[in-house]
Formats: structure tokens, C-alpha cells, sequence
């Protein structure tokens, strides 16, 4: 079907290095249980899965922030557990304490069972993502996702979340053969996955590894990088309407190896709070090899805790650590999408989102004057 023409484009050209009238702003989890919108519509779903499995409440909950808040951009609302679901791994949500396989990967036979599953198991995800393109009506982009390869494999070995990662990483000490195994499935299925999504609306895709900052050096490389490069070499390059779908990488804790991703082939790298964004905006922002990058984030989202006075000194203190944007629209350079450095907490006061986000769009124009 045709899309209504992109009413603010102001995201996607930050995220191919062009100049905006202002730094566009989303947040990772912005659609969640810190609106009490979003708290009433899961009620009626019943549960988190028959939340996201609806497309219409995936739908609905998807655009409860923009109604709220002029972020610049919506993410589809899912979870990044769908995919290992969809191998058969039985997933379930267990109030108060996350999500949970019924059976883990923890064995050569559990391993040597794994495939990339059919996508047809997901088309709830990609039904979703063509209703919200459709009910977004050129509001702002839309912005699919998965968990990255080795953020998956976390999850399907450990059997939940962990503290210590104990299981995966001794099956990724022990055996490694296994681990690669997982991860390749993993890998191809993520691209796979991506892939309906674009097909579907996504105007841009992201993939989460929010479990990489746990490795080691050296075992980032060959069990997170490598498979995340992988995914992007398998992504198409444009969308359902023709346009090109910038990549977004970005890894929790992942800040010591900004110049190993700078190698990635995508467009943007998100970074955590521990970043110092005046030296990645060097490291990885700035240059002329081609390998340059938008940078995404990074401000600690319990920033949002504090009165909105102080939010509004926090935002300006991570617009100006990047610094002056690049504003020369004839050419491309260092820009900047303002986000945190990870998902929003579930107790946050939905007016101090409301000050954040005006703070951002006010001292960015400023900074532009």
C-alpha cells in the first residue's frame, strides 16, 4: 500500500549525517509502563504477550507517547524475545519477574536443534508494523528493532535474565563450537526478521545489544561484533517505499570498543550514559573514510528522577558534551539523536518526559542560532 508522504524527516537526516533545524529526540522504551495509558491498554490485553501479539494494541501503544510528547520518531512496540520464540522456546512473562523459556538452549542437542524459524510465527510483529506506518499517517518515522545475536543467545541459554551470565558464558568458554552455532542461527534469523520488518513500513531498524557489555575484550569481538556485522550484511537496503532504511547498533556497556563498531556497516551507533560524547563525537562522528556514524544518546535515565529544572541542565549538558551540529546542509557531518542511555524506567513521572523532550528540541535550536 502507499505511505503518506514524511511530515518530519528530522530523524532520519540526522541518522544519514545531514543538517536538522534541531536534534531529534526519541527514547528507547518510550512506549511502556511509565504511561498509565499504556498500564490501562495492557490491562485490557490481559497480558504483556497478548499485548504485543494484538495488532491493535501494538498499535495503539505504539503511538500513546506521541500523543503526548513531540518525540521525532515512534518505535514499533514488541519485545526482542519474539525471534527465539518463534523457535520454539516457550516463552512466557511472569509478573514481577520478566520474562522466561520454558526450554533453554543448554545442550548439544538443544543447540543442534535450532534453525531460523518460519517467519510466518511473526506475523503479528510485521502486521503491527504496517498498521502503525499506516496509523502514523507521515507523523514521524518508524523504527523496528531486534535484540542483537549475542543478546539473544543470553536469553535463550540462561532460561531468563541473569546477574552473572554463568550459564552462557560457560558454554561460550567451554564449547565455543556450540556458541557460534547459536549465534549463526541467531544471526541469520535477526537479518531475516529485520528484513519482514522493512518490508513491512520500517523506516529504520535497530538492534539491540544490550547484553554485550558483559563480555570480555576479545570475546566481544568474535561472540557479539562479528554476528551483529553479520545481521547488517543480510539487511536490505531500502524499504517498502524505496527509501533508503538506515541501521542503528547499539551496545549497552559497549563504550571501550567505539572503534571496533565504527568498522560496522551502519549508520548510527547508540552509546550509554558511562560515554563521553565530546570523544565519540571524535572517534567515530567526525572523518571523511566513509566510515563516520551519527551518534545516538546518551543521557542516564534517571536523570528523569530529578525536578525539571535539573533535567533541563542534564539535557544541555549532553547537547553541548557533542557540541556544535553540523549544519551545513549541502554536505553531510557530525550529528546528533538525543535518547538515553538505555530504556526509561517504569517509574517515571510522564511530565518530566514532557520537560526532557521540550528541553532538547529548545537548547538544540538554540545551539543552532
Amino acid at each position: 500500500m502507499p505511505f503518506a508522504p514524511l511530515q518530519n524527516d528530522t530523524f532520519l537526516r540526522a541518522c544519514w549525517r545531514q543538517a536538522t533545524d534541531h536534534t531529534p529526540v526519541w527514547l528507547m522504551r518510550q512506549a511502556g509502563r511509565y504511561l498509565p495509558e499504556y498500564v490501562a491498554t495492557r490491562a485490557k490485553a490481559g497480558s504483556f504477550m497478548g499485548l504485543a501479539t494484538n495488532t491493535g494494541y501494538a498499535t495503539e501503544v505504539t503511538l500513546q507517547p506521541l500523543e503526548r510528547y513531540p518525540l521525532d520518531a515512534a518505535i514499533l512496540f514488541s519485545d526482542i524475545l519474539t525471534v527465539p520464540d518463534a523457535m520454539g522456546l516457550g516463552l512466557s512473562f511472569e509478573a514481577g519477574e520478566g520474562p522466561r523459556f520454558a526450554r533453554p538452549v543448554r545442550d548439544e542437542a538443544a543447540v543442534a536443534a535450532l534453525e531460523v524459524p518460519d517467519m510466518e510465527k511473526l506475523r503479528y510483529v510485521f502486521d503491527a508494523v504496517a498498521s502503525i506506518r499506516k496509523a502514523l499517517n507521515g507523523r514521524v518515522p518508524l523504527i523496528g528493532f531486534s535484540g542483537s545475536p549475542w543478546t539473544l543467545a543470553c536469553y535463550m541459554v540462561e532460561g531468563a535474565g541473569s546477574s552473572d551470565y554463568r550459564l552462557v558464558k560457560s558454554m561460550l568458554y567451554g564449547r565455543p563450537d556450540l556458541m557460534h552455532r547459536v549465534l549463526a542461527v541467531n544471526a541469520d534469523s535477526v537479518a531475516a526478521y529485520l528484513n519482514a520488518q522493512i518490508d513491512a513500513g520500517a523506516q529504520a531498524v535497530m538492534i539491540f545489544d544490550s547484553w554485550g557489555g558483559v563480555l570480555a575484550d576479545g570475546a566481544f569481538q568474535e561472540f557479539s561484533l562479528a554476528y551483529t556485522a553479520r545481521v547488517l550484511a543480510g539487511l536490505k537496503r531500502n524499504g517498502a517505499d524505496g527509501q533508503p532504511v538506515p541501521r542503528i547498533v547499539f551496545t549497552k556497556g559497549g563504550g571501550l570498543w567505539l572503534d571496533a563498531m565504527r568498522e560496522l556497516d551502519c549508520q548510527v551507533l547508540g552509546v550509554d550514559w558511562t560515554v563521553n560524547l565530546t570523544a565519540a563525537r571524535k572517534q567515530i562522528a567526525e572523518g571523511t573514510d566513509g566510515k563516520a556514524k551519527a551518534l545516538q544518546g546518551n543521557i542516564d535515565p534517571n536523570v528523569l528522577f530529578a525536578p525539571p529544572d535539573r533535567i533541563e541542565a542534564e539535557v544541555a549538558k549532553v547537547l553541548d558534551a557533542f557540541g556544535k551540529p553540523h549544519a551545513d546542509r549541502s554536505t553531510q557531518g557530525p550529528t546528533h539523536i538525543f535518547n538515553l542511555g538505555h530504556g526509561i524506567s517504569q517509574f517515571t513521572p510522564p511530565e518530566h518526559v514532557a520537560a526532557l523532550v521540550q528541553a532538547v528540541h529548545a537548547h538544540s535550536r538554540a545551539m543552532r542560532g
